[in-house]
């Protein structure tokens, strides 16, 4: 890497407190494991200073009044004894680890048979010169469900793209990586990102309540109306504010040539014939599940439930839908294009997805053990009810509270970067919370990703940002830090506006934000005595 310490000063300022305090902390694994250090003796305080709240979900059958639940010190001799014997149980019952292996088993493979890479290269290499900046956001934010793949792959490409039709390719590598990772939470489909936060969803819900089955598209509407709001954000701040700043591009700034796995060669006649057969494979799954929803026997239809849960074994069947939707669509592509010759090449890159988890796998660890923890202190309860009244004295429209809730994940995301843990952290105490407001938990969750969606291109925190960085000094060799994150600042903002105005303006009007979830649910429904829902203003 190039040495811009001359060039560029990351020391200074705002952003230099943020880079300096991000940098400070440890890794999201250790954070969890403090936060269970710091969380055993909030628990043996709050124990013995006798902390409660009345439980809205359980009646005394002998006074008729609501139970008082207590804080419960994770000291006692029942809460190690759990700690302990319940360990394997914990890790394994976390339920977005479950979501996210199976839905990674078949995108992993995607990636790997060079789908995604050869679907994102083909979406924008031959773009008119007017539409190549949309074009290059929205295939950025759709590339989200390839993980990894859109920010090797597809950032350093619109850099190319940009300098071949005359435009200056840092703006081309702004607009791209504002639509991968600013639009991170937006997109057309639902994908990893969705079974891995409605999993921590679930759970959150599930320790306070009791059994609650999510819906992997209960934000499907929202991040769909999201793609299209955050798209002319990013254009305009692209082509009116960013790429005005370059002027025109000078050459010999750069720093070496372009390597050979970013270049902007055209399709081979396998990569064309893989992408055709692609997507008759993933047409034939979505007919595939239309027929398992509609067709004879109606096997993702409960005829005998209410008519609001009839279509849950429909939404319970979207995590293994997405599944086959990837495997047959990336064999049907590998198989034409070369990149899968037999069914041990496919194998094979079924195992690589796994080995890829490895990380999120010790993460779920630590976060699956502090949420239960949270749940066997009780305190996620007591906090949710407290927290319930005190915003309920307040009488904050619930387009106001959401709001809150997106500016305050946002600034949350410059000091811990992972998403899940981010969720996973503030999950088991805002859901229940919001609930108890009449708020759903779709909602909640889809507040949530505005905020954290909004500020991952300016976290110091952002893994790919140093790789990003490179991409950079590739055509500017004395592009530093600070260069990037001012140039990325415009884009947040832009962004946390829009998203902010788009999630008051959902809640407002009660517009679903998903097949099945609304925005406003009955704490009834989870056996709870109304403290008064929310009303949309």
């Amino acid at each position: 890497m190039t040495d811009t310490t001359a060039s560029t000063s990351v020391n200074k300022g705002f952003l230099g407190w943020v880079e300096r305090s991000g940098n400070r902390l440890p890794d999201p694994v250790f954070i969890f494991f403090y936060l269970i250090a710091i969380l055993i003796v909030i628990s043996v305080i709050a124990a013995a200073t006798g902390t409660s709240a009345a439980h809205p979900a359980e009646i005394d059958p002998e006074t008729g009044a609501a139970r008082i639940i207590t804080a419960q010190s994770l000291l006692s001799a029942d809460n190690i004894r759990r700690l302990w014997v319940e360990m394997p149980a914990t890790f394994t019952h976390f339920h977005p680890l479950g979501y996210v292996l199976v839905v990674m088993l078949g995108a992993g493979v995607a990636e790997r048979a060079g789908l995604f890479g050869t679907a994102m290269r083909a979406g924008v290499r031959n773009a008119p010169k007017a539409l190549l900046t949309p074009l290059v956001v929205l295939v950025g934010m759709i590339g989200n469900l390839a993980a990894d793949a859109a920010y090797v792959v597809l950032i350093p490409l619109a850099g190319i793209i940009f300098h071949a039709a005359g435009r200056h390719p840092i703006a081309g590598i702004a607009a791209a990586f504002a639509g991968v990772s600013g639009g991170f939470s937006a997109n057309l489909l639902p994908g990893q990102l969705d079974a891995l936060l409605f999993g921590i969803t679930e759970a959150s819900v599930e320790t306070v309540f009791g059994d609650w089955t999510a819906n992997i598209a209960g934000n499907w509407f929202f991040i769909a109306a999201m793609t299209f709001i955050f798209l002319p954000v990013i254009w305009y701040l692209t082509d009116r504010v960013i790429e005005p700043k370059f002027g025109a591009y000078d050459s010999s700034k750069a720093d070496h040539e372009v390597d050979d796995a970013t270049e902007d060669r055209p399709l081979t006649a396998g990569e064309k014939k893989g992408l055709k057969r692609a997507g008759l494979a993933a047409l034939g799954v979505i007919v595939a599940w239309v027929i398992f929803t509609v067709g004879p026997g109606t096997p993702l239809i409960d005829e005998t439930a209410n008519p609001e849960a009839r279509l849950t074994p429909f939404y319970q069947s979207l995590v293994a839908g997405f599944f086959i939707l990837f495997l047959l669509s990336a064999w049907a592509y590998g198989a034409a294009a070369g990149t899968i010759n037999n069914h041990r090449v496919l194998v094979k890159m079924m195992a690589g997805a796994m080995e890829d988890l490895a990380y999120y796998l010790v993460l779920a660890f630590a976060a699956a053990h502090f949420v239960a923890m949270f749940a066997w202190s009780n305190l996620g309860l007591i906090l949710a009810v407290n927290g319930a009244d005190f915003l309920q004295g307040f009488d904050l429209p619930a387009p106001v509270l959401l709001a809150a809730i997106v500016l305050f994940s946002g600034f949350l995301n410059l000091f811990v970067g992972s998403a899940s843990a981010k969720w996973a952290l503030l999950a088991p105490v805002l859901v229940p919370m919001l609930i108890l407001l009449g708020i759903s938990p779709e909602t909640s969750t889809a507040a949530y990703r505005v905020g954290d969606s909004a500020t991952n291109i300016i976290t110091p925190l952002m893994v790919y940002l140093p790789l990003i960085l490179i991409f950079c000094q590739r055509w500017q060799k004395d592009f530093g830090l600070g260069s990037l994150m001012a140039m990325m600042i415009p884009y947040s903002i832009g962004l946390l506006i829009a998203g902010t105005a788009l999630i008051m303006v959902w809640v407002g009007l009660d517009l679903p934000l998903g097949p099945g979830a609304g925005v406003f649910t009955d704490p009834a429904a989870y056996g709870i005595n109304p403290t008064g829902p929310a009303e949309a203003n």
